[in-house]
C-alpha cells in the first residue's frame, strides 16, 4: 500500500540507474531507483519502514548513506516492518527476512523457498516442475514473471504467466 500511495497505478515515474552499480541482477531484472515528481520512491519506502536497503553483491550506490540513515531512523522509531516485526535483522547484504509470511509470498505453495522469478504468488523452484493447471486449481489467475521462468509458465514471454 505504501508503494501505491507514492506511485499510484498510471502515475508517471522515471527509472534511474545508479552509475556506481550494476544495471541488472543475476535474473536479468533492472536495478533502478524509481523517481516520481523528484522524489526517490525507494528512499521514501525505506523511511516509512516499508522497505529495507539491500546492497546487491554488497555494492553500495550513490545514495547508500541516505538509505542507511533512513533505515536507522525507521528502525529506531519502529515504523512499518520494524514495528510489526521487531526482531527482523538489518543485514543489507542479504534480502530481508521478517520470519513471517505475508503478501505476496503467503499465497501459493507452502513449505519452501519462493523462486524470485515470480511475483504475486510463492512458487518454489523446481523440482518438481509445475504447470499452469497447478495454479488454476488454487484459484490463481495472474502470475507475473520477472526472471528466468524455470517452470516455463510464460509461453509467449510477455511477463504474464498462465493466461
Amino acid at each position: 500500500s505504501h508503494l501505491l500511495a507514492l506511485a499510484p497505478r498510471g502515475a508517471a515515474v522515471r527509472l534511474e540507474a545508479d552509475p556506481l552499480l550494476e544495471t541488472t541482477d543475476r535474473y536479468g531484472r533492472l536495478l533502478r531507483y524509481v523517481l516520481r515528481n523528484g522524489m526517490n520512491v525507494n528512499l521514501e519506502l525505506v523511511r516509512r519502514g516499508a522497505a529495507a536497503p539491500y546492497y546487491y553483491r554488497g555494492e553500495r550506490g550513490t545514495i547508500a548513506n541516505e538509505l542507511w540513515a533512513a533505515v536507522r531512523a525507521a528502525r529506531a522509531e519502529k515504523r512499518g516492518l520494524w514495528g510489526a516485526c521487531p526482531g527482523t535483522p538489518l543485514q543489507p547484504e542479504r534480502a530481508i527476512d521478517t520470519g513471517t509470511s505475508g503478501p505476496p509470498s503467503s499465497k501459493g505453495f507452502s513449505g519452501g523457498t519462493c523462486d524470485p522469478s515470480y511475483v504475486g504468488v510463492c512458487i518454489p523452484p523446481p523440482p518438481p516442475d509445475l504447470d499452469c493447471s497447478d495454479f488454476k486449481k488454487q484459484g490463481f489467475s495472474r502470475i507475473t514473471v520477472v526472471g528466468a521462468d524455470p517452470h516455463r509458465l510464460d509461453g509467449d514471454h510477455d511477463g504474464v504467466a498462465c493466461k
